[in-house]
């Protein structure tokens, strides 16, 4: 009798993941332009759950740019621009044979609308990639990860205007001509599905620009993944041997209670949630959406190019996973409600979640499956020895790399694990710093105050006997 493999794969990718507008800083340097990240305010004086921009008007977007006295970390980030040599090869000693990281759309095409891209932005990308490939770390690249030229937010609405993907096309057809014989697995857009956490980062809509914000979401959306149908086809004309994948943030959930009413809810929530790859893996809309589009009033334009370019479809799933919602008859979601183990973030920690996450995703499309996000951030501080001891974070990655041992022994395809921030970064969604997610430990406070000296906590060299073990050391 056949049985499933009950350990990780040979060539396994054990990597880290990053963004771009997270870490890079630099925000004025080497020709880039603004990008939304840029107007990110830290907004100290609220809770975390209130600190996200998840809509911004026009209005609020000129206010950003003038205020004098804000806080926006993400324009410095941890200055990876000028540190990447040094922080790769930490990251290299650590063991990683893989770095997730973005490209910053701004420093390519630093309007958007550009005629021609920037050298200095492309050339910077090239240094990098060449830095990874230095130390055997295959370059594992996000093409849209929340740097959208603010441009084509402020002048086009962003991806509500059918200009955007000609501008989206255009940047991919640059960066796949240019990165050809460096990057071979790339993603097009990060957590696809996420337009109500970072609406304005995402989508680039302002709500005062349009008359039916919701439809202008989902017609952004369809937008965006008829570029990324095209931006596909662009790709493997350019080079075969290219890896293309979807990426989406796990956001099912499960029934609060058993109920048939508790579980048509779950369903129609992760039917939304299952949209994006639907579409991306199967390449054409589910009939579903458009019973949704009916029962919403929603009128998305849909044409006849546009069906074409969705037959495109990608080559591998990957999602993040940080923890699991429950969700009531009413459609309601409630985060964790089932789960006691929580961070100050109010982040459950459940690890079996990723094991369901993964079977659910490979039931469903059949591709090989890459976790390109997984962490916890918490408070951290250095005792007097300069020592950072992080058991929590030890504990949090062993739980979930056990589940996704046992995901591999169901007979699930997975191919990689990317913890989130394996140096610590700025936080997304509240643009923190003290919000702590990383292996190395970075000196930089909420209100960029620090050496910005790195330091290796406890779970750096714990993360190492992992990869050297090949996700058998756990210890």
């Amino acid at each position: 009798m056949k049985k499933n493999v009950n350990s990780f794969p040979k060539n396994f990718f054990w990597g880290g993941a990053v963004a771009a507008n997270q870490l890079e800083g630099a925000y004025q340097e080497g020709g880039k332009g603004l990008c939304i990240a840029d107007i990110n305010e830290f907004k100290g004086n609220l809770p975390p759950e209130k600190r996200s921009n998840k809509e911004l008007s026009s209005v609020e977007v000129e206010q950003l740019l003038n205020k004098k006295d804000g806080v926006f970390p993400k324009r410095y980030g941890i200055d990876f621009y000028h540190t990447y040599k040094e922080d790769i090869q930490l990251l290299a000693e650590m063991g990683i044979n893989s770095f997730r990281t973005s490209i910053n759309w701004a420093r390519i095409f630093p309007n958007g609308d550009d005629l021609q891209p920037n050298e200095e932005g492309l050339k910077f990308y090239d240094d990098l990639f060449d830095e990874l490939l230095k130390y055997q770390i295959e370059p594992l690249i996000t093409i849209s990860h929340y740097e959208m030229p603010l441009n084509i937010a402020m002048k086009y609405d962003g991806w509500y205007n059918r200009q955007t993907i000609e501008m989206f096309t255009k940047y991919c057809e640059t960066i796949f001509k240019r990165y050809k014989d460096k990057v071979k697995y790339w993603i097009l857009v990060n957590q696809i599905n996420l337009i109500e956490f970072e609406s304005f980062n995402h989508l680039g809509i302002p709500s005062d620009h349009v008359d039916n914000l919701m439809e202008a979401k989902y017609q952004g959306i369809h937008n965006e993944l008829v570029a990324c149908g095209r931006a596909i086809k662009i790709g493997k004309e350019i080079n075969p041997e290219f890896q293309i994948g979807a990426m989406t943030y796990y956001a099912n959930a499960f029934p609060e209670v058993g109920s048939s009413e508790n579980m048509l809810a779950a369903l129609k929530q992760n039917q939304l949630q299952y949209y994006y790859t639907d579409v991306e893996v199967r390449g054409y809309i589910p009939s579903y959406m458009y019973r949704f589009y009916e029962d919403n009033n929603l009128n998305i334009e849909i044409t006849n190019q546009d069906i074409e370019d969705l037959k495109n479809t990608v080559d591998f799933i990957s999602f993040s996973y940080y923890y699991t919602m429950n969700i009531n008859s009413q459609g309601e979601t409630i985060p964790n409600s089932h789960i006691n183990t929580k961070n100050e973030w109010g982040w459950g920690i459940d690890a079996v979640g990723l094991r369901l996450a993964l079977n659910e995703y490979y039931d469903r499309y059949q591709l090989p499956i890459m976790i390109t996000e997984n962490g916890m951030g918490f408070y951290e501080k250095i005792d007097e020895n300069g020592k950072i001891h992080d058991k929590y974070r030890e504990a949090f990655f062993r739980a979930h790399i056990e589940q996704m041992k046992e995901a591999i022994h169901d007979g699930v395809e997975l191919i990689g694990y990317y913890p989130w921030g394996p140096i610590d970064l700025v936080s997304c969604s509240s643009s923190e710093m003290e919000k702590r997610y990383g292996f190395i430990y970075v000196d930089l406070d909420n209100n960029h105050q620090g050496s910005a000296k790195r330091y290796i906590k406890d779970s750096y060299y714990w993360y190492k006997k992992v990869i050297e073990s090949n996700g058998e050391n756990l210890e």
